[in-house]
Order: C-alpha cells, then structure tokens, then sequence
C-alpha cells in the first residue's frame, strides 16, 4: 500500500538527526549566560567582518604553510577574522549557544584552509566514536543532513553562488572525512561522493579543535572568483542535542541545507586558476573468483584467475565544467547490496554504489522517489548500466560532461556495455540542463536514451521547481517515452506543493503514469497508474517532560487506473514524539484497502488471487540517540495483507566500544500468514568495522537471508595510501545453504589500486 509522504524541504528538522536539549541548556543558567554575551561581545568587537552575514579570507603569506595536525598553533591564524556570530536552531530558535565557536579560514595558491575551534566547558563529555570515513552524518533522505551521534562541524560553500548547490565538508574530533554533494537545496544530497581533500582533528583541554586543508582543484568554481562565495557553518553538541549555526538557524524556511540562506564568503580575489586540471586516475585489478560449476558426476567450484586495468579521466573543461572519461570501468571495490524481501507484487529497488555514477548525480535527477518504498518513476536510474538481471555487464567505456555554464546546470553521459550472454552491446545517452528561475528554482529538460540490437527507448520530458516562499515550493514534471516495436508510448505527469513550518506542514502531491510507459535507462514503480496523496502536520513543543516536540499527522492517499479504476487507498493519524535526549518514538494507524486486478505470486510461491483486499494496519517505530553509546533502534506493525494477516519487526543495535572498532547486529522478520499459505522471512546481519585511522579501515558484512537459505559475505579492505588514491583488498563469498560451509555459489579474492595523478 504506497504511503502519502510528509511534507518535507530540506529545511524541515531531520528525523532521526541529534536534537539539543533545552532543559540541559536552562541549568546552566544566569552565569553562563553572561559569560557567553561577554566572550561574544570580544569576539564581534575584535572580529574585522563587521557586515553581518559575511565573512572573510585571508591569503597566506607566501613564505608561510601550515602543518595539518588539528591544532590551530600556527600564529597566521590569528590574521583571520573569526566567524563567531553562531545561534541555535535546537534546543531554542536563535538563542546564543551554550558553547563559544570560532572558524577562520585562509588560502593559497594551492588550497583553502579552514581553522576551528569548538569551546567545550566539559571536554572529557564530548562525544567522538566515529573515525570511518563517509559514517559522521547521514542523509540523502527526505531529512537532508543530519550528524550521526558525535560532535562535529560541518561547512557548506557555494562556490557560484548560485543559491541552489553546494559542496559539504565535516570532521569531528577523530578527524574523520566527510563530504557530500547537494543539489537544489538539498533536494539531492549525494552523501557517497569523495572528494580529495585533508582533515585533521585534535582534543584540547579547552574542546576540541580541527584543520582542514581543501585543494583548489577539488573545488568548482568560477573564473575570475572575485565576488563572494555562499558559506554555512553546522556545529552539533550532541549530549545536549544542540544544533548551532552561523546562518540560517531559522526553524521555518531555515537549516544548513538552505544555501540561499547562508552567509557570504568574501576575500577570495584573483584564485589561482589550476591550467589544465587534469586528473587522471588508472588502476589495476588482480584476484581470483570462483563459481559453481554443476555437472552429470560432480559439482565444483571452478576458478578463474583475474587480471584488469582501466583508468579514469577528469578535466575541467571551463571553470566549473567537469568532463569525465572512464575506459575497461571496474567497480570490484563497491560493497554488496542489502538482502531484501519482497511483500508486494512490484520491483524491489537497490541504490547505486559506484562511485563515477555518484558524482554530480543530482544534475540527472528526473522524477519522483519514494520517501518508503521504490521510486515511482525515475527518468535516468544508473543501475541500468552495466548491471543485468544475471549479474554484472562489462563497461567498455564512455564519458560525462557535467556542471555550471552561467545560470544553467548541464549534464551529458554516454556509456557503452559489452554483449555478455543474452544481452547484445548497448549506449546509454543522457542530456540534461535545467535553467535558475528566482530564488532556488529551475526550469529544466531531460532525454534519455537507451539502444542496442534492435530494440531502442527515448524518454524526454520537462520539469520545474518554484519557490513560492521561504517555507512553500512547487514541484512537477512531465514525461513521454518512445520506443521502437509495438507500445512502449506513453506519459507521466506529477505535481506537488510542499508547505512546511516548524509547527504546521501540509503536502500536496499528484502522480499520473500512462499504461504504455517504457523508460528502459530509468525505473517504473507501475504503469497505468494515477495516485493522489495529501498529508497534514500539527506539532507542538511542550517544552517539559523532557519532550522536545510532538508531531500529530493525518496521511490520506488514492490510487485509481488512468481509466479510473480503484486499486487503493489508506488513511490514518500518527503521532511521533521527539525528546531532549535525543531519543524518538512514533505509533501509527492506517485503515485502507487495495484492489488486485491480476493474480500473482509472493515469495516461498504463496498464490494471491484477483480480489479487493483490505490494508488496516498499526505501526510502531523507535530509536535511541546516536551520542548514546549503545545505539538501539527498530520497528513493529502488524495488520491485513490479501486476505490474511503480516507481522513484521525489525531491530538493530550499534556498540562502539571505541573509535577503532564499530559492531552492528540488526534482524527483521516477517511473518505472513494468507489463505494460500504462509511463510516466515528473516534477514539477519553483522557489519563490523575496524579503523585504524581515517583512511584505513576494513569492513566486513555478513548477511543470511532465511527465505532463500543463502549467507553472503563481504570483506573490505581500504587504505588511502594518498589523498585520491586507493589500496582496496576484497573478500566474497556467498553460499545457498549455511548448513553446508563448504558449498559456496561463489567466491572471490580481488586486490585493486588506484593512483591519482594531477596536472
């Protein structure tokens, strides 16, 4: 039963993020208070940025450098003006933070530096158990950017100052990596790009302390940089759920993602300009990797020795035009996807995980997707390229050109496949461009195309976002496929409109998707579909018993066929409740039916017939902070499914016992009992992470899937032997029966390395 989404902007408080406390805040009192009005006094009175809002930066001397060790020791530092001037978003709206924070920031031909100093009146409390690159903060979700538990300080520039994009750097006091790519606001966050870059973080006795060093390459920006740059500034104190920013601290039409918001970075006249920046990026790949081989006499695990190399290249064509070339493209290192089951009769959807399909993946986002389940309709999906329904299919090669050109943002991919078995060699061809239209909105276009053998797909369509206030915007696109044969025509039209407050929300949201609609370069939740949803937010802020806020919701959502047809609906109120801890809590109600047209089958061959099925169903769903040190979170409903009954609950626990060492049990099982049958499908895993230091660590997931009885194993090995330059050691494994360790389906032994070279 697909679920109306909440009205969500990026400047809607996270679920699931760290939220200050304002009762720990209140204790400290009136002395505290004066103490912190008399350092910020200080603080403005010696700070040369006296226009509110902006900043500056100050260009090394050239016979000056400094050494990266977290420590602000170097006296060039105190030529900076501090950006001191923080107020809290949480536990109190614009309040002065109980802690004093200062960033200073400097360059050079070679770099940007960026200087912090986070005060700490009880540094031995600080939270810092994260030391895994890519694992501070969590998003890509409907929540936008959220730390996961330490303390930490984040940045966002907007090198073009073009209000809608952004590139995000964080450490914490482990000096752990962290970066992110964010389009439209937060609209796209691409937590899984990497760029090169150096960070360094220190305890004091006075807090904690951190040094990052940004090379000028790995950052876009325009020629002739002389105008101000967008800059925000995120410090999170997670005992008391404290969210502190420099800029648009603002609950309604606020929050770190909001880069039309955000300050002014100035002092950045006459940027070195890096000549060719040029990138290149070659491997190498060499290991073994075993399959099953079943015969009339006998059955074996066949090896074949493996040997592969490949390189990537990077060029800024322009300033802030990136053109990318990649040939014999490998993804050994990329982790295994999760195990799923699937209780509906639509396709499941796996997320991307390769990294030249990552970065800039916010400029081809077309479509919708789904905030609980699968997309219902995504133009361009990169999972279509070079992964078929068998397995991986060989990348020959190909390019993207992508970036900032003005007030537009343009994007161009063409990738070729090898015939592997059954599948004949195949281009993917994807053109992109969306036009700034007022403050974060655009006006964009789109073309996908997929063609090889005899068989062609184009999909093209145009699509907008329009803010129409700080806290109300307006979405839609639309769409028509063309392909070659009989069928594969058809549209696909949607809108919504967001209106999202801190205590009032409301969204509005309409999906049309024709029955003959073909995007073979994309994904399609179902055709022949039409589906209306309206959600309803009322909150409060008791501001006692140590709750923080209560969400009261009323999800209302209709499905038809573009006939007109029923095929569902579901109702119902939720009530979540957000506490100073950190810790949260939601119960569900939703009453509902959903009509089958067409029989079809569920997992362990359970039959479901033709029919008018009702979906009544109560949820509960909670989890602890992450600043605890044993983090607990899960999940139960039960209710109606086909004329039966499911029980499904989920759990998982994070223990870091320490910084080097992270372990995460987690299971969920459900129980489904229909008229035809029933069946019980458990997912159980481990994921255990051991890091030495940021950049070497070694993963390893295990994962045993009930339903189909098969463990898989993945162990990864990384060190960052050079900032851009990897040393990747991988183990796999997957077995069809657990009862049997030595009858794996597949096995493999790869070592990879990667170097960068830049000139």
């Amino acid at each position: 039963m697909p679920t109306v989404v909440p009205e969500v902007h990026p400047s809607a408080v996270r679920p699931g993020a760290p939220r200050p406390c304002p009762t720990s805040v209140r204790a400290r009192g009136f002395l505290r208070a004066v103490r912190g009005a008399v350092v910020l006094a200080l603080a403005t009175a010696t700070s040369a940025a006296a226009q509110e809002g902006t900043a500056r930066a100050v260009r090394l001397p050239a016979d000056v450098k400094i050494g990266l060790d977290g420590h602000l020791a170097e006296a060039v530092w105190a030529t900076a003006p501090a950006i001191s001037d923080f107020r809290t978003r949480e536990p109190l709206e614009g309040a002065d933070p109980s802690e004093r924070t200062e960033v200073r920031i400097l360059w050079d031909d070679d770099a940007l530096y960026v200087g912090v100093m986070a005060w700490d009146a009880e540094p031995d409390r600080i939270v810092a158990r994260i030391r895994q690159r890519d694992q501070l903060m969590t998003g890509g979700g409907y929540g936008g950017l959220g730390f996961a538990g330490d303390d930490g300080i984040a940045l966002i520039f907007d090198p073009f100052d073009d209000d809608r994009n952004g590139v995000v750097f964080a450490t914490n006091p482990n000096g752990a990596f962290f970066d992110a790519l964010l389009a439209d606001e937060g609209g796209q966050i691409n937590v899984d790009w990497q760029g090169v870059w150096e960070v360094a973080g220190a305890r004091t006795e006075e807090g904690w302390s951190a040094e990052f060093r940004i090379p000028w390459r790995s950052i876009r920006y325009p020629a002739g940089s002389d105008v101000a740059w967008g800059l925000n500034v995120l410090r999170e104190i997670p005992r008391r759920q404290e969210e502190i920013l420099w800029r648009s601290w603002q609950r309604d039409g606020g929050g770190f993602e909001r880069v039309a918001r955000a300050g002014a970075l100035t002092g950045l006249v006459g940027l070195p300009r890096p000549g060719s920046n040029i990138e290149v990026k070659p491997y190498v790949l060499t290991g073994t990797r075993g399959a099953r081989v079943e015969t009339a006499d006998r059955s074996s695990l066949e090896y074949d020795g493996q040997f592969d190399v490949g390189v990537d290249l990077k060029a800024e064509v322009r300033p802030g035009l990136v053109l990318d070339l990649t040939a014999n493209t490998d993804f050994a290192q990329v982790e295994v996807d999760d195990q799923q089951v699937n209780l509906t009769r639509f396709s499941l959807f796996f997320p991307e995980r390769r990294d030249f399909f990552l970065e800039n993946s916010g400029v081809f986002e077309f479509g919708r997707r789904g905030y609980f389940g699968p997309p219902p309709f995504l133009m361009f999906f990169s999972r279509r390229i070079g992964i078929g329904s068998s397995g991986p299919v060989p990348i020959l090669g190909g390019g993207r050109l992508s970036g900032r050109v003005g007030d537009q943002t343009i994007g161009l991919l063409s990738i070729a496949t090898d015939e592997d078995g059954s599948t004949a060699r195949e281009i993917f061809n994807v053109a992109r461009v969306k036009r700034d239209i007022g403050e974060s909105g655009y006006l964009g276009a789109m073309v996908t195309d997929r063609r090889g053998g005899d068989a062609s797909n184009t999909v093209a369509g145009i699509d907008g976002r329009l803010l129409l206030h700080p806290t109300v915007e307006a979405e839609g696109f639309f769409a028509r496929s063309f392909t070659e044969g009989a069928g594969g025509e058809g549209n696909v039209v949607a809108g919504s409109l967001n209106w999202t407050r801190d205590l009032q929300g409301g969204f509005l949201s309409y999906l049309e998707v024709g029955d003959g609609l073909v995007s073979r370069a994309g994904f399609v939740g179902r055709t022949d579909y039409r589906n209306l949803g309206l959600n309803l937010r009322q909150s409060v802020r008791p501001g006692a018993l140590g709750v923080r806020k209560i969400d009261f919701r009323l999800n209302n959502d209709w499905g038809w066929t573009t006939s007109g047809r029923f095929q569902e609906r579901g109702y119902g109120p939720s009530v979540g409740f957000d506490f100073d801890t950190g810790d949260s809590f939601t119960v569900s109600w939703e009453g509902g039916d959903e009509q089958v047209d067409r029989a079809f089958t569920l997992a362990d061959s359970l039959a479901v017939p033709e029919g008018r099925f009702a979906t009544d169903a109560w949820s509960v769903r909670g989890s602890t902070s992450g600043a605890r040190p044993i983090r607990l979170s899960g999940s139960w409903r039960t209710g109606d499914f086909y004329g039966g009954t499911v029980t499904s609950w989920s759990a998982s626990v994070g223990w870091a016992p320490s910084p080097a060492f992270v372990i995460e049990p987690e299971f969920s099982r459900n129980d489904v009992v229909v008229p035809s049958g029933s069946f019980v499908a458990d997912i159980s895993a481990v994921r255990a992470t051991w890091a030495a230091s940021p950049r070497m660590t070694a993963n390893a997931y295990v994962q045993y899937n009930g339903l189909t009885e098969r463990v898989v194993t993945n162990i990864r090995f990384n060190f960052i032997h050079r900032p851009g330059s990897d040393l990747f050691i991988v183990f796999s494994d997957e077995q069809a029966n657990p009862l049997d360790r030595w009858r794996a389906e597949d096995r493999g032994l790869l070592v990879k390395a990667t170097w960068l070279v830049r000139f």
